[in-house]
Protein backbone atom coordinates (compact mmCIF):
# COMPACT_ATOMS: atom_id res chain seq x y z
CA UNK A 1 0.00 0.00 0.00
CA UNK A 2 1.84 3.07 -1.29
CA UNK A 3 1.91 6.23 0.87
CA UNK A 4 -1.17 5.37 2.94
CA UNK A 5 -2.98 7.82 5.17
CA UNK A 6 -2.59 6.68 8.78
CA UNK A 7 -5.56 6.95 11.16
CA UNK A 8 -5.44 6.59 14.96
CA UNK A 9 -9.09 7.04 15.97
CA UNK A 10 -8.69 5.03 19.19
CA UNK A 11 -6.41 7.73 20.58
CA UNK A 12 -9.12 10.37 20.66
CA UNK A 13 -11.41 8.00 22.54
CA UNK A 14 -8.85 7.07 25.18
CA UNK A 15 -7.62 9.14 28.11
CA UNK A 16 -4.39 11.01 27.45
CA UNK A 17 -1.92 12.47 29.87
CA UNK A 18 -1.80 16.25 29.58
CA UNK A 19 -4.83 16.25 27.34
CA UNK A 20 -6.43 19.26 28.94
CA UNK A 21 -5.17 22.41 27.35
CA UNK A 22 -5.84 24.44 24.27
CA UNK A 23 -4.91 25.34 20.74
CA UNK A 24 -2.79 28.33 21.52
CA UNK A 25 -3.06 31.95 22.51
CA UNK A 26 -6.03 34.06 21.48
CA UNK A 27 -5.92 34.87 17.78
CA UNK A 28 -7.05 37.81 15.69
CA UNK A 29 -10.11 35.76 14.73
CA UNK A 30 -11.40 36.25 18.25
CA UNK A 31 -10.90 32.66 19.39
CA UNK A 32 -11.71 32.18 23.04
CA UNK A 33 -9.79 29.43 24.78
CA UNK A 34 -6.93 28.85 27.18
CA UNK A 35 -3.32 27.95 26.41
CA UNK A 36 -1.45 25.01 27.89
CA UNK A 37 2.32 24.81 27.26
CA UNK A 38 2.33 21.01 27.07
CA UNK A 39 -0.24 20.98 24.27
CA UNK A 40 2.00 22.20 21.44
CA UNK A 41 3.30 18.81 20.32
CA UNK A 42 0.00 16.96 20.65
CA UNK A 43 -2.64 16.51 17.99
CA UNK A 44 -4.90 19.50 18.25
CA UNK A 45 -8.51 18.53 18.75
CA UNK A 46 -11.69 20.58 18.88
CA UNK A 47 -15.10 19.23 19.80
CA UNK A 48 -18.44 20.42 18.45
CA UNK A 49 -21.59 19.57 20.40
CA UNK A 50 -24.46 19.31 17.92
CA UNK A 51 -28.13 19.83 18.73
CA UNK A 52 -28.79 16.13 19.08
CA UNK A 53 -29.46 14.01 22.18
CA UNK A 54 -26.28 12.98 24.03
CA UNK A 55 -26.70 9.42 25.28
CA UNK A 56 -23.09 8.35 25.86
CA UNK A 57 -21.86 10.38 28.82
CA UNK A 58 -18.64 8.38 29.33
CA UNK A 59 -17.46 8.85 25.74
CA UNK A 60 -18.37 12.52 25.93
CA UNK A 61 -16.30 12.93 29.11
CA UNK A 62 -13.20 11.47 27.44
CA UNK A 63 -13.63 13.54 24.27
CA UNK A 64 -14.23 16.67 26.34
CA UNK A 65 -11.00 16.17 28.29
CA UNK A 66 -9.01 15.38 25.14
CA UNK A 67 -10.30 18.42 23.25
CA UNK A 68 -8.50 21.73 23.43
CA UNK A 69 -11.37 23.85 22.07
CA UNK A 70 -14.99 23.17 22.99
CA UNK A 71 -17.80 24.62 20.88
CA UNK A 72 -21.56 24.19 21.04
CA UNK A 73 -23.50 24.64 17.81
CA UNK A 74 -26.50 26.70 18.99
CA UNK A 75 -28.91 24.23 20.64
CA UNK A 76 -26.01 21.91 21.33
CA UNK A 77 -25.56 23.97 24.50
CA UNK A 78 -29.06 22.87 25.58
CA UNK A 79 -28.04 19.23 25.13
CA UNK A 80 -24.89 19.79 27.13
CA UNK A 81 -26.88 21.41 29.92
CA UNK A 82 -29.21 18.38 29.96
CA UNK A 83 -26.18 16.18 30.61
CA UNK A 84 -24.94 18.50 33.36
CA UNK A 85 -28.31 18.23 35.09
CA UNK A 86 -28.52 14.49 34.55
CA UNK A 87 -25.15 13.49 35.99
CA UNK A 88 -24.56 16.47 38.25
CA UNK A 89 -21.07 16.98 36.89
CA UNK A 90 -19.42 20.34 36.33
CA UNK A 91 -16.87 18.87 33.92
CA UNK A 92 -18.75 20.40 30.98
CA UNK A 93 -18.98 23.91 32.37
CA UNK A 94 -15.75 25.02 30.63
CA UNK A 95 -17.46 25.44 27.26
CA UNK A 96 -15.53 27.96 25.14
CA UNK A 97 -18.04 29.13 22.52
CA UNK A 98 -21.71 28.90 21.61
CA UNK A 99 -22.21 29.81 17.95
CA UNK A 100 -25.15 29.87 15.53
CA UNK A 101 -28.23 31.88 14.69
CA UNK A 102 -29.21 31.18 18.32
CA UNK A 103 -32.82 30.36 17.50
CA UNK A 104 -32.55 27.15 19.54
CA UNK A 105 -30.45 28.30 22.50
CA UNK A 106 -32.56 28.47 25.65
CA UNK A 107 -32.20 31.31 28.17
CA UNK A 108 -31.33 28.71 30.83
CA UNK A 109 -28.43 27.28 28.79
CA UNK A 110 -27.18 30.76 27.86
CA UNK A 111 -27.20 31.83 31.50
CA UNK A 112 -25.58 28.60 32.74
CA UNK A 113 -22.59 28.68 30.40
CA UNK A 114 -22.01 32.44 30.31
CA UNK A 115 -22.01 32.99 34.07
CA UNK A 116 -19.41 30.40 35.00
CA UNK A 117 -16.96 32.32 37.21
CA UNK A 118 -13.82 30.52 36.04
CA UNK A 119 -14.39 30.79 32.29
CA UNK A 120 -17.70 32.02 30.87
CA UNK A 121 -18.54 30.85 27.37
CA UNK A 122 -18.41 33.37 24.53
CA UNK A 123 -21.63 33.82 22.52
CA UNK A 124 -21.31 34.37 18.76
CA UNK A 125 -24.48 35.27 16.87
CA UNK A 126 -24.19 34.35 13.19
CA UNK A 127 -27.51 35.02 11.45
CA UNK A 128 -26.51 33.57 8.06
CA UNK A 129 -29.50 31.48 6.93
CA UNK A 130 -27.57 29.81 4.11
CA UNK A 131 -25.30 27.84 6.43
CA UNK A 132 -26.11 25.43 9.25
CA UNK A 133 -25.00 25.87 12.83
CA UNK A 134 -22.67 22.89 12.25
CA UNK A 135 -21.08 24.80 9.36
CA UNK A 136 -20.70 27.94 11.48
CA UNK A 137 -18.99 25.97 14.22
CA UNK A 138 -16.54 24.34 11.81
CA UNK A 139 -15.69 27.66 10.17
CA UNK A 140 -15.09 29.24 13.57
CA UNK A 141 -12.74 26.44 14.63
CA UNK A 142 -10.86 26.56 11.35
CA UNK A 143 -10.43 30.32 11.79
CA UNK A 144 -8.64 29.62 15.07
CA UNK A 145 -5.87 27.76 13.29
CA UNK A 146 -3.18 30.42 13.07
CA UNK A 147 -0.63 30.46 10.26
CA UNK A 148 2.15 27.91 10.68
CA UNK A 149 0.27 25.73 13.17
CA UNK A 150 -0.85 22.19 12.50
CA UNK A 151 -4.47 21.95 11.32
CA UNK A 152 -7.14 21.32 13.92
CA UNK A 153 -8.90 17.97 13.89
CA UNK A 154 -12.59 18.22 14.74
CA UNK A 155 -14.78 15.78 16.65
CA UNK A 156 -18.49 16.34 16.10
CA UNK A 157 -20.58 14.79 18.86
CA UNK A 158 -24.19 14.02 18.02
CA UNK A 159 -26.52 11.15 17.31
CA UNK A 160 -27.55 9.77 13.94
CA UNK A 161 -30.67 8.17 15.33
CA UNK A 162 -33.03 11.14 15.05
CA UNK A 163 -34.48 12.77 11.95
CA UNK A 164 -33.17 11.31 8.71
CA UNK A 165 -32.54 14.71 7.11
CA UNK A 166 -30.43 15.85 10.08
CA UNK A 167 -28.45 12.61 10.06
CA UNK A 168 -27.72 12.95 6.35
CA UNK A 169 -26.75 16.58 6.89
CA UNK A 170 -24.12 15.51 9.43
CA UNK A 171 -22.64 13.05 6.94
CA UNK A 172 -22.78 15.77 4.29
CA UNK A 173 -20.56 17.97 6.46
CA UNK A 174 -17.83 15.31 6.46
CA UNK A 175 -17.64 15.75 2.68
CA UNK A 176 -18.17 19.50 2.72
CA UNK A 177 -15.20 20.32 4.96
CA UNK A 178 -12.69 17.73 3.76
CA UNK A 179 -12.17 18.60 0.11
CA UNK A 180 -8.36 18.33 0.13
CA UNK A 181 -7.04 14.85 -0.62
CA UNK A 182 -4.46 15.14 2.18
CA UNK A 183 -6.76 16.67 4.82
CA UNK A 184 -4.79 19.91 4.75
CA UNK A 185 -7.45 21.69 6.83
CA UNK A 186 -7.67 18.93 9.41
CA UNK A 187 -9.65 15.73 9.76
CA UNK A 188 -13.20 15.36 11.01
CA UNK A 189 -14.68 12.61 13.15
CA UNK A 190 -18.40 12.12 13.68
CA UNK A 191 -19.11 10.36 16.97
CA UNK A 192 -22.60 9.14 17.76
CA UNK A 193 -23.85 7.02 20.63
CA UNK A 194 -23.05 3.86 18.68
CA UNK A 195 -20.17 4.53 16.29
CA UNK A 196 -17.36 6.68 14.96
CA UNK A 197 -17.42 7.73 11.30
CA UNK A 198 -14.72 9.30 9.12
CA UNK A 199 -14.36 10.17 5.45
CA UNK A 200 -11.70 8.21 3.59
CA UNK A 201 -10.49 10.22 0.62
CA UNK A 202 -9.66 8.39 -2.60
CA UNK A 203 -6.40 6.49 -2.04
CA UNK A 204 -4.93 4.15 0.58
CA UNK A 205 -5.69 4.21 4.28
CA UNK A 206 -4.51 2.34 7.38
CA UNK A 207 -6.95 2.62 10.30
CA UNK A 208 -5.38 1.62 13.64
CA UNK A 209 -8.41 0.14 15.38
CA UNK A 210 -6.41 -1.13 18.35
CA UNK A 211 -3.52 0.55 20.13
CA UNK A 212 -0.38 -1.52 20.57
CA UNK A 213 0.53 0.73 23.50
CA UNK A 214 -0.95 3.56 25.48
CA UNK A 215 0.03 7.19 24.98
CA UNK A 216 2.60 6.96 27.80
CA UNK A 217 4.50 4.04 26.30
CA UNK A 218 4.42 0.25 25.83
CA UNK A 219 3.93 -0.43 29.54
CA UNK A 220 0.58 1.32 29.60
CA UNK A 221 -2.12 -1.00 28.32
CA UNK A 222 -5.22 0.59 26.79
CA UNK A 223 -8.58 -1.08 26.57
CA UNK A 224 -10.13 -1.57 23.15
CA UNK A 225 -12.64 1.16 22.36
CA UNK A 226 -14.09 -0.33 19.16
CA UNK A 227 -16.42 -3.24 18.59
CA UNK A 228 -16.06 -5.50 15.56
CA UNK A 229 -18.74 -3.96 13.32
CA UNK A 230 -17.54 -1.95 10.31
CA UNK A 231 -19.14 -0.38 7.27
CA UNK A 232 -17.61 1.21 4.16
CA UNK A 233 -20.24 3.37 2.50
CA UNK A 234 -19.97 5.05 -0.95
CA UNK A 235 -22.38 7.89 -0.22
CA UNK A 236 -21.39 10.34 -2.94
CA UNK A 237 -20.66 8.07 -5.90
CA UNK A 238 -19.72 4.49 -6.80
CA UNK A 239 -16.25 3.35 -5.81
CA UNK A 240 -13.92 0.38 -6.18
CA UNK A 241 -12.46 -0.79 -2.87
CA UNK A 242 -9.97 -3.33 -1.53
CA UNK A 243 -9.66 -4.21 2.16
CA UNK A 244 -7.43 -6.14 4.57
CA UNK A 245 -8.11 -7.08 8.17
CA UNK A 246 -11.85 -7.72 7.91
CA UNK A 247 -13.74 -10.98 8.11
CA UNK A 248 -15.06 -10.47 4.59
CA UNK A 249 -12.22 -8.75 2.75
CA UNK A 250 -12.68 -7.67 -0.84
CA UNK A 251 -10.33 -6.92 -3.74
CA UNK A 252 -11.13 -4.46 -6.53
CA UNK A 253 -14.76 -4.63 -5.48
CA UNK A 254 -17.34 -2.28 -7.01
CA UNK A 255 -19.61 -0.71 -4.43
CA UNK A 256 -22.48 1.75 -4.78
CA UNK A 257 -25.91 2.69 -3.43
CA UNK A 258 -28.45 0.44 -5.11
CA UNK A 259 -25.74 -2.16 -5.69
CA UNK A 260 -23.27 -3.93 -3.40
CA UNK A 261 -22.12 -2.34 -0.14
CA UNK A 262 -19.90 -3.52 2.69
CA UNK A 263 -22.04 -3.08 5.81
CA UNK A 264 -22.00 -5.10 9.04
CA UNK A 265 -18.53 -6.39 8.21
CA UNK A 266 -16.33 -7.51 11.11
CA UNK A 267 -12.84 -6.58 12.27
CA UNK A 268 -11.00 -9.83 12.93
CA UNK A 269 -9.95 -10.46 16.56
CA UNK A 270 -6.25 -10.37 15.63
CA UNK A 271 -6.50 -7.26 13.46
CA UNK A 272 -4.82 -4.11 14.74
CA UNK A 273 -4.89 -2.19 11.46
CA UNK A 274 -7.66 -2.21 8.87
CA UNK A 275 -6.41 -1.33 5.39
CA UNK A 276 -8.72 0.25 2.83
CA UNK A 277 -7.90 1.29 -0.72
CA UNK A 278 -10.65 3.19 -2.50
CA UNK A 279 -10.98 4.81 -5.92
CA UNK A 280 -13.44 7.46 -4.63
CA UNK A 281 -14.28 9.05 -1.29
CA UNK A 282 -16.15 6.69 1.04
CA UNK A 283 -17.37 6.77 4.63
CA UNK A 284 -15.74 4.39 7.10
CA UNK A 285 -17.79 3.69 10.20
CA UNK A 286 -16.88 1.46 13.14
CA UNK A 287 -18.97 0.58 16.17
CA UNK A 288 -17.98 1.73 19.66
CA UNK A 289 -17.51 -0.97 22.28
CA UNK A 290 -20.20 -1.07 24.96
Amino acid sequence: MANPTEWFPAHILQGRAGAEGCLGAETDAGCHHHHHPDQEDQTRLAIIILNQPLHDEETLKVLWKNASLRVAADGGANRLLDICHKIGDDIFKDLDVIIGDLDSLTPEARNYFTTTPAKPAHIIHDPDQYSTDFTKAVRYIRSCSTHGNKPIDIIAMGGLGGRVDQGLSQLHHLYLFQKDSHYADGRMYLVSGESLTVLLKAGCHRIHVRSAAGPEGPQQKQQDVFDKYVGIIPVKEPSVISTKGLEWDVTDWETEFGGLMSTSNHVLPETRIVEVETSKDVLFTIALKR
